[in-house]
């Protein structure tokens, strides 16, 4: 049974002690409120952070350990950001696309997202619900992802009023990964409080695949200017780079700029943590962690 990724119960001790042996981090430089996935609690001293940022599965979880995520969020006084990932985390025993598609229609999964909000409404952090992330993608990632925009809009239409019910404090986050198709998955304005997006950089698969290395200003113009015209606030729920020591500093200096180009721009959540899946092209999992993203130079 899964806890969630910040103090699984399995993992309290293991987590705890890292807090201890972590080296403290600091935020990036700037004025925008900034966040971060941090199971190993690096950013965990760090007064800048408003936003702790957890994961969890809605099947085999063990809902008691998003108690010890809201104290932990409490005593540094952050918003909680909760993304909600539809399936198990043990792999060989996930559902299909179709059956998950299925279920959620005919109401099979209605108890999972049920019991999880129900949760949730118990929590007192401020609570941002993170559902069915990054549907745009047609990776094969996640089995929530590529489906015909109209399952996954009447999806996460069911899934975020049940939410609502439950817990009716929380903002309701959409958040595509920011491709081309995007705006095909919007849910409504009366479903999405928040529009999140992911950005990630890694020096070596850009210069390989794209010629060169992309600029974070740019990513984050051309995804913004994709969901801009719903007219809600928007946070960048993910981001992460990698790369030399060069690219590392050109993104780290620009992950925290306020934009007034950029007016629904609210916040930025740093991925400390090493990827978990890996990226086309043969280019494996790249580490994402502050103490880890900088490559060795040739």
């Amino acid at each position: 049974m899964s806890g969630i990724r910040r103090y699984a119960p399995a993992a309290t001790i293991c987590v705890a002690t890292s807090l201890l042996m972590a080296p403290a981090l600091s935020a990036p430089p700037g004025e925008l409120p900034f966040g971060a996935y941090d199971p190993e609690g690096y950013f965990s001293s760090d007064n800048e952070l408003t936003i702790e940022h957890v994961f969890m599965p809605w099947e085999d979880v063990n809902l008691a350990s998003l108690a010890e995520a809201d104290a932990y969020a409490l005593e540094r006084h952050r918003a909680l950001m909760i993304t909600i990932e539809p399936w198990t985390w043990t792999r060989d025993e996930r559902n299909t696309e179709e059956f998950l598609r299925n279920g959620i229609g005919q109401g099979y999964y209605d108890a999972n997202m049920k019991a999880v909000c129900g949760a949730i409404g118990s929590l007192q952090s401020p609570v941002s619900v993170r559902w069915g992330h990054e549907m745009d993608a047609g990776d094969g990632q996640f089995i929530w992802s590529g489906w015909q925009p109209a399952d996954y809009i009447a999806s996460f239409r069911r899934m975020a009023g049940i939410c609502r019910t439950e817990a009716p404090a929380i903002n309701v986050v959409w958040s595509p990964l920011g491709l081309e198709n995007a705006a095909d998955y919007y849910p409504g304005d009366e479903f999405v409080d928040v529009v999140g997006l992911s950005i990630f950089g890694y020096e070596p698969w850009e210069v390989a695949t794209l010629g060169q290395p992309q600029d974070y200003a740019e990513v984050l113009t051309m995804r913004y200017n994709l969901v801009q015209g719903f007219n809600k606030p928007v946070v960048v729920a993910e981001v992460g780079y990698s790369g030399s020591q060069d690219y590392v500093d050109a993104w780290e200096a620009k992950v925290r700029e306020t934009r007034p180009d950029l007016p629904l721009l609210v916040g930025a959540v740093y991925f400390n943590q090493k990827e978990v899946y890996d990226w086309p092209d043969g280019f494996g999992m790249p580490d994402w962690r502050v103490e880890h993203r900088v490559l060795p130079s040739n």
